[in-house]
């Protein structure tokens, strides 16, 4: 594991959602095809990789074999916990420590890929988080993301901006349903930005989280 360059304040305390996420999520992913993206996300994947924000650990079971190995950043205690648990049963070698995207506690230059993975709808500072992820990013070192963004439509971009003033980051452990993360991954300095754009889940009606980009990035 890449040693840490400093200690992160463990500032992040969602219990409720956190235990509403850790029991639920795994079927939610099946349910919306959210599992299938979460494996097209991984399988480019070699070397050593941190994930930033690994929740309850959904990704560790998806990472293909060429992955030497993963460390797992995580700030909420009770997802942290079920990370540990997800990261013992996993192929590939992975360990989870605490940490906020924001600062997160590790060298600069040492893995070969970051993964988000619906994770910088809910940083504190988005901007900052993405700042770091390429810092620990060796040149060349590829950003793979899987994110719900702002939404194309007026209406539907109005709804997400009233819910992010409002509820919806009360409700679900800081999420933001309208950051325009595309835009943010550009700004930070990250090049041959490339994705697709998804609507989750595909059929239905459209939710104020059902636009998605999956896709990858590099640092220059």
């Amino acid at each position: 594991m890449a040693a840490r360059r400093r200690s992160a304040p463990e500032a992040v305390h969602h219990p409720v959602f956190a235990r509403y996420y850790a029991r639920f999520a795994p079927a939610v992913d099946e349910r919306a095809g959210i599992g299938a993206h979460r494996t097209e996300l991984l399988a480019p994947l070699s070397g050593r990789v941190v994930e930033v924000g690994a929740g309850s650990g959904l990704n560790f079971g998806r990472y293909p074999a060429a992955v030497r190995e993963v460390v797992a950043v995580e700030p909420e205690p009770l997802l942290r916990r079920a990370a540990q648990d997800a990261a013992a049963r996993a192929a590939v070698p992975v360990s989870v420590v605490p940490g906020v995207a924001e600062e997160l506690p590790l060298d600069s230059g040492v893995f070969d890929a970051a993964v988000v993975s619906l994770v910088l709808c809910s940083v504190r500072d988005p901007d900052r988080a993405l700042a770091e992820i390429r810092r620990v990013l060796r040149p060349g070192g590829r950003l793979c993301f899987y994110e719900h963004v702002r939404a194309g439509g007026t209406a539907m971009a109005l709804t997400q901006r009233t819910l992010d003033r409002t509820v919806w980051p009360h409700l679900f452990g800081g999420c933001h349903t309208a950051r325009d993360t595309v835009a943010a991954i550009g700004a930070a300095g990250f090049t041959e930005v490339s994705l697709r754009r998804l609507r989750v889940p595909e059929g239905g009606v459209p939710t104020p989280v059902s636009a998605h980009v999956l896709g990858s990035a590099r640092r220059p």
